[in-house]
């Protein structure tokens, strides 16, 4: 049981930190930067291929792999009961919301406190874990096919300031993200609302995919680790290069269109979307197929630390960048390849914290705020594993 539960909180540290990679494009450039290089115009060579490998090996699927171990963690606390969950999915929700509007416009868990409450019902039932893997693939599929049509409809439109921002556009974010205050948090509700409709219009389908393809892999023993660690590499062997077949041409296509809104916006979004789950699926197969080797070593220790305090260590990114990149004025400052070298700084932050932490405390400062409020609005429960 150690065992499991130390590849489940490694894989889970894995996301937070991969999160970051793409997170700090957000926190430092204007947010049409997060999916288009060509916002201000041709990016540079480096900025170009920072954009090229990182939406090879990250885009898409850290926050993917996060959403199957989100699904993976419902599945492992059903027999806490239902109150107790939707009590503790409410109160990410309200995290999210104070994080949302007062902190960083970037913010996921409101969206996965959402979702999850909707995968709940359907996690609960006890169906066979194929059943609920395919429902989960189904759930995928319609998120995919809503964005092809999103193509046929919005494409020939002329790109907005979220793609394509205007110099009086980017002065004003500039503005408002270093000046904080009323006026921000006031945007940051309007992007707040977008993004829920965008949730409820398309994301959300594959968000809710993602999670009950992740319940379905526990409750088979999948991600509880139950299969050989040969079993785990091979399977690390095919979904990783499968997902970057899938996505290969999408990044080249992107590429020699100068990232134009008309095929990139949505279209050349798919691929990447499709291959996200084996990626994410292969980068945890990866993680347990060589646990036997690596679980021992200090670095998935750090790591797993990291992934026990999931939650507080998100925080603990968003203060450190807006700290970087608002408070000190330094947003719109670096370009793609220069927020890179900033991970390291922040991922080191996430492991020094962690270890400290836990070497006093036995869960995270915002674990225990966060059970200590579920426990106040869902009552006593059962232990849980995991």
């Amino acid at each position: 049981m150690r065992e499991r539960i130390a590849m489940l909180d490694c894989a889970r540290g894995m996301a937070i930190l991969g999160i970051l990679l793409m997170n700090i494009t957000a926190f430092g450039l204007p947010k049409a930067a997060y999916l288009n290089p060509a916002f201000m115009g041709a990016p540079s060579l480096a900025d170009a291929w920072t954009w090229a490998v990182m939406d090879m090996v990250a885009q898409v699927k850290f926050l993917t792999l996060f959403a199957l171990l989100f699904g993976a963690g419902l599945q492992m606390l059903i027999p806490r009961g239902g109150r107790w969950i939707r009590s503790r999915l409410l109160w990410l929700m309200a995290f999210g919301l104070i994080h949302g509007i007062f902190f960083w416009d970037g913010d996921i868990l409101l969206d996965y406190g959402l979702v999850g409450l909707l995968c709940l019902g359907a996690i609960r039932h006890d169906l066979p874990p194929g059943r609920l893997i395919g429902a989960g693939i189904a759930l995928y599929a319609i998120g995919l096919g809503i964005l092809l049509l999103m193509q046929a409809m919005l494409a020939d439109a002329p790109p907005g300031r979220f793609w394509l921002p205007g110099v009086a556009d980017r002065i004003y974010e500039y503005y408002w993200q270093t000046t904080g205050g009323p006026e921000a948090w006031a945007i940051r509700l309007d992007l707040l609302q977008a993004s829920l409709m965008s949730l409820a219009a398309q994301y959300g389908w594959l968000l809710a995919g993602a999670m009950l393809i992740g319940a379905g892999l526990m409750r088979s023993g999948w991600l509880a680790g139950k299969r050989s660690p040969a079993h785990y590499r091979r399977m690390a062997a095919w979904l990783i290069p499968l997902g970057l077949l899938i996505n290969l041409p999408s990044v080249v296509a992107q590429w020699q269109s100068g990232w134009a809104y008309h095929w990139c916006a949505f279209l050349l979004q798919i691929p990447r979307e499709l291959g996200a789950p084996f990626q994410a699926i292969g980068y945890v197969a990866l993680c347990y197929g060589f646990w036997p080797a690596i679980g021992g070593l200090r670095a998935a220790g750090w790591v797993g630390n990291v992934g026990r305090m999931a939650l507080s260590n998100y925080l603990l990114q968003t203060l450190l960048c807006t700290l970087v990149f608002n408070q000190f004025g330094l947003f719109l400052s670096f370009g793609r390849a220069g927020l890179l070298l900033l991970v390291p700084p922040v991922w080191l932050a996430n492991i020094l914290f962690s270890a400290l932490w836990l070497r006093f405390f036995k869960q995270g400062p915002m674990e225990w705020v966060w059970r200590r409020l579920t426990r106040l609005t869902g009552g006593a429960a059962m232990p849980a594993a995991g």
